[in-house]
């Protein structure tokens, strides 16, 4: 096995570490009468990541290791996300579920940007492959990405309207 193949299983264990406290925290804001939106993209989200996990084990068993400032630049960005989730804390989940009395969350990177999540994994899904030399492969994870993050965050803005009224 290759270096950037451990690299992937790497980030899969930690996608699969977030996801574990992604499904903990929809479970309590469901009970806590949170309501779910867009739940019907959620499983093509899923399959791109999936998807893209794969494309970066095929390509990783190509090289012996990627592109090292472009992979920096991943694992920059990915404390970057880290920053999200952890400036969401208990709301951070990897669906859409508002809670309709909860204050929306205006510190961190929420700061400067409405869906900063979004921007870093937009960044991040062609990045790494671009680092892995699979520039095609790149372009269609990076424009798949983007294209379903355009529906989702319609589906977030429309979840988000009512409480953003109020703020």
């Amino acid at each position: 096995m290759t270096l950037p193949q451990w690299i992937v299983l790497a980030i899969a264990l930690l996608r699969g570490i977030e996801l574990t406290h992604a499904h903990r925290n929809a479970r309590r804001l469901l009970a806590e009468g949170g309501q779910a939106h867009g739940d019907r993209h959620y499983p093509v989200i899923v399959g791109l990541h999936v998807a893209w996990l794969i494309a970066l084990w095929w390509a990783g068993r190509r090289i012996s290791e990627p592109d090292w400032l472009l992979f920096a630049l991943f694992v920059l960005l990915e404390a970057a996300r880290l920053w999200v989730v952890a400036t969401l804390g208990r709301f951070w989940t990897t669906r859409v579920i508002s809670v309709p009395d909860a204050p929306l969350v205006r510190k961190g990177p929420f700061r400067w940007m409405r869906h900063p999540n979004y921007a870093v994994v937009a960044l991040q899904l062609p990045m790494l492959l671009f680092a892995y030399a699979a520039p095609g492969l790149a372009v269609l994870f990076g424009a798949a990405n983007i294209l379903i993050l355009a529906h989702r965050i319609r589906v977030e803005e429309d979840a988000l309207r009512p409480r953003r009224s109020l703020a």
